[in-house]
C-alpha cells in the first residue's frame, strides 16, 4: 500500500529548526486533486480526502492511504518524509506555488495537490494532527471493548474538529464521503452504513472482522437507544460539529 516509489530507511537528514520552515511555501495542508500520467493499483488508493500537512516546525502527518506521521524537509527539488518508523520516504517536486503542488508519486505518475492554509497551531485543534487521527492507527491486536470505544470517540472527535476547521476557515464546501468512516453524512443528517459497505481502509484499522463488526454495533447502540439533539442553525458545520461532539460524549 505504500506510493512512494523511492524509499530509503534511515536516511540520514539535515535537521531544521522550526524557524527555518517559516514562510516556506511547502508549509500548508495540501489535498490531492488528480495525478497525471499513467496509473498504477498503488496510486488508485489516493483520493480528495487525501491529505499531507507540513507544518511550519518540520513535523507532518498525512494519509495516502495509510496513515503515519514523522519529520519533513526539502532539499533542492526533492521532499522527504522520514515517518515514525524511521523510515523515509522520498519525492521529486514539480511546480510549487501557494495554491499548488506536484509530486512524483510513482513512474510515470505526478499528483497535483492543492494547498490550504494550516488549521490552528494548537494540536488539540488540528483534525488533522496525530492526536485526532489515532482511529487511524491499525490496530496491532485484537482490542477490548474500551479500547474500541475509545477509537470510536476519537473518530467522531476528528469529525468535530475537521467541521470546526471548516467553520473556523469559511470553507464553503468540504468533502465528507471520501474519509474512511462507518457513517453516512447526509445534507441534513447521518446514519450507519451497513457492515458490507464498510470502506476497506476503515476495515482495515481493526484487528478483525468480530473488532470491526462490534464496533458498528456500537455505533447503532447509539443510534438506536441515544437522543442526539440536532443545533437549530442554518450552518451545516456547526449541526455537524454538535452531532459529532454528543456522539463523541456518547462513547467516552
Amino acid at each position: 500500500m505504500k506510493i512512494p516509489p523511492f524509499i530509503f530507511a534511515a536516511l540520514p537528514l539535515l535537521t531544521l529548526s522550526g524557524c527555518m520552515f517559516a514562510g516556506n511555501p511547502l508549509s500548508k495542508l495540501w489535498f490531492y486533486t488528480y495525478s497525471n500520467g499513467s496509473t498504477t493499483g498503488r496510486d488508485t488508493l489516493l483520493t480528495p480526502a487525501s491529505f499531507l500537512e507540513l507544518r511550519a516546525d518540520g513535523s507532518y502527518t498525512r494519509d495516502f492511504g495509510r496513515f503515519d506521521y514523522g519529520s519533513w524537509t526539502r532539499k533542492d527539488q526533492q521532499l522527504f518524509l522520514t515517518n515514525q518508523r524511521h523510515t523515509t520516504y522520498v519525492y521529486p517536486l514539480g511546480g510549487v506555488t501557494d495554491k499548488d503542488m506536484q509530486l512524483t508519486l510513482s513512474k510515470g505518475t505526478q499528483g497535483d495537490f492543492e494547498g490550504l492554509p494550516l488549521p490552528s497551531e494548537k494540536e488539540a485543534e488540528d483534525p488533522f494532527s496525530l492526536v485526532n487521527n489515532r482511529w487511524r492507527i491499525p490496530a496491532t491486536h485484537k482490542e477490548t471493548d474500551e479500547e474500541i470505544r475509545r477509537r470510536l470517540a476519537n473518530h467522531c472527535h476528528f469529525w468535530q474538529k475537521y467541521f470546526a476547521w471548516a467553520l473556523d476557515k469559511n470553507l464553503e464546501t468540504v468533502d465528507v464521503r471520501s474519509t474512511p468512516t462507518p457513517i453516512k453524512i447526509y445534507g441534513n443528517g447521518f446514519g450507519l452504513k451497513h457492515i458490507e459497505d464498510l470502506p476497506a481502509e476503515w476495515r482495515s484499522y481493526f484487528f478483525d472482522a468480530e473488532d470491526c463488526q462490534k464496533a458498528n454495533d456500537m455505533i447503532k447502540e447509539v443510534f438506536d437507544h441515544q437522543n442526539i439533539a440536532w443545533a437549530h442553525t442554518d450552518s451545516k458545520y456547526k449541526m455537524f460539529l454538535s452531532a459529532f461532539q454528543q456522539m463523541e460524549n456518547f462513547f467516552r
